[in-house]
């Protein structure tokens, strides 16, 4: 898929939605998923949410950059041992 449609595609899924809330994932759910990194969750308000991975195969939970010039990156926390 071109850049174009996936943007399309994207935005149909996101646009015009509400965040509810915010959380990190639990160790027990990033454990599930094989992860050592536990990364934010943006939940909407149609309970619908969004979450960041390493990579496309989700390898691992990921950190999110910001425009934010006092939170220039979201972290991961990490599971502990």
């Amino acid at each position: 898929m071109k850049v174009k449609k996936w943007e399309i595609f994207i935005s149909k899924f996101l646009v015009g939605k509400t965040i509810k809330k915010i959380e990190y994932l639990t160790e027990e759910e990033a454990r599930e998923c094989g992860w050592h990194s536990i990364p934010l969750v943006i939940i909407f308000d149609d309970d619908s949410y969004i979450f960041p991975m390493s990579d496309d195969e989700g390898n691992d939970g990921g950190a999110m950059a910001t425009s934010s010039k006092e939170l220039p990156t979201i972290p991961v926390m990490w599971a502990e041992g």
